[in-house]
């Protein structure tokens, strides 16, 4: 297959060194992609943390269809359609208790500008104008949008941009290899780190002038950081103490990830809005939300004169009908295959497989938690991201695994339906190329 690459600008992605030798998919099924050479590739990213459900699922794809053939699009300023609002009651019941209310964007970018916004206007509607300040989290991700990359902490991410939003502060990350290396599911050792929240961040700045700290439960495009034990907890605590909303962005973690349907309930921490995106629709039609609760909504319902708009944002797509249907689908797959539960079950033998990598050349960590993992290599003196890339090149074309890297770490977040003897061929492939590292 000859492929004009030239007019095509990548996202995130080398494109010189792609362009070189391409790597194409033209076919998905299951577990796996066919590339344009005919080879099959077993994916162990869920394609990008998102298709949870396998490629190709007919369900998804019936509703998708039938969808399509009936309406394509219907305004959603001033009017709707009503796939929209049952979509929000079947995420509204998945969604942990209390949080009932969705508001629906296209991504996980979109989703967090969103909440950041409506914390913003949320206090200001209760009188604490003074609430402008939003934190983040030292190597957190949070898209792509202005919002997301000022609450971001991954540099490379940021450095392009200069100053985005100027009253944003980091939190550090939990991440300590020298107390947790090897870690099976939550470290140890780290809680403490959530201190720093109130005894350095909120000392610094005021705690009457944040509005809200924004975290990934568990961080996964930095390379899976895991919570170490009481950590979200702690967190949860001192929002509670000072009157600031926590957000947890669970763009990756949300839908079976951790074995449960949100982060959320893995931890037994109720934020006061989630972020959710990817596998809200399996990945088949983009579509991403913010799941708030009652309380924050029914502050914009009750500020607003009557007729008024209570909230001056939304998208163009929000609440897609192709989108919707899709996100109903995937609802009902995950519930009636029952494939949280069977993402709980796998998740022993996928820790084994994980840390079965322990001792192999340059592997300096592995961290894991549900089925995502996360295994750090030594870099090669001055050259970093090299021997990652190296790892997940040879994956591709010599072992027929797909796997992801950023820096020097590979991360692993396969679909919920892998099975075990995938679990080994997988991280097998990964040890074989390991061991011919130079």
């Amino acid at each position: 297959m000859t492929i004009n690459t030239d007019h095509y600008w990548m996202p995130f992605t080398a494109n010189r060194q792609f362009k070189e030798r391409p790597r194409l998919m033209v076919k998905a099924a299951g577990m796996h992609y066919t590339t344009d050479d005919g080879r099959q590739i077993l994916d162990g990213t869920a394609g990008l943390w998102c298709v949870n459900a396998g490629h190709g699922h007919p369900s998804i794809t019936q509703a998708i269809v039938e969808q399509a053939t009936t309406m394509d699009f219907a305004p959603p300023f001033q009017m709707s359609h009503p796939k929209a609002f049952e979509a929000a009651s079947c995420l509204a019941a998945m969604a942990p208790q209390g949080l009932e209310r969705v508001f629906f964007c296209n991504d996980g970018s979109e989703a967090v500008d969103t909440a950041l916004k409506m914390a913003l206007a949320y206090h200001r509607l209760n009188g604490d104008a003074l609430r402008t300040r939003l934190i983040g989290r030292e190597r957190g991700y949070h898209g792509v949008g202005f919002g997301g990359i000022a609450v971001g902490g991954i540099a490379g991410n940021r450095k392009q941009f200069g100053p985005t939003l100027a009253s944003v502060d980091h939190l550090r990350h939990p991440l300590d290899i020298n107390k947790n290396a090897f870690s099976r599911g939550l470290p140890e050792h780290g809680a403490e780190i959530a201190d720093e929240f109130e005894q350095r961040l909120l000392a610094l700045h005021d705690p009457a002038t944040v509005a809200a700290l924004i975290v990934e439960p568990v961080q996964g495009s930095t390379g899976v950081i895991v919570p170490p034990k009481g950590y979200l907890q702690k967190l949860r605590s001192i929002c509670d103490k000072y009157g600031i909303l926590l957000i947890f962005d669970e763009v990756i973690t949300g839908f079976g990830r951790l074995g449960t349907a949100f982060a959320a309930d893995y931890f037994g921490v109720t934020p006061d809005m989630i972020c959710c995106a990817k596998g809200l629709t399996n990945a088949t039609v983009p579509m991403g939300a913010v799941i708030v609760k009652s309380a924050i909504h029914d502050a914009f319902m009750q500020a607003a004169p009557e007729n008024a708009i209570e909230f001056y944002h939304g998208y163009t797509y929000s609440g897609h009908p192709l989108a919707c249907a899709a996100a109903i689908a995937t609802l009902d797959v995950y519930r009636n295959e029952k494939m949280f539960e069977r993402a709980a079950q796998m998740a022993p033998a996928f820790e084994e497989a994980a840390h079965g990598l322990r001792g192999l050349p340059f592997v300096k960590d592995v961290r894991n938690l549900g089925l995502v993992c996360g295994i750090e290599l030594e870099p090669i003196a001055g050259k970093p991201t090299a021997r990652a890339y190296e790892v997940f090149s040879r994956c591709f074309w010599d072992k027929g695994v797909l796997i992801r890297t950023t820096g020097d770490i590979i991360a692993l977040s396969p679909p919920l339906i892998i099975s075990e003897s995938q679990v080994h061929e997988l991280f097998g492939a990964i040890a074989t190329v390991l061991k011919s590292l130079k």
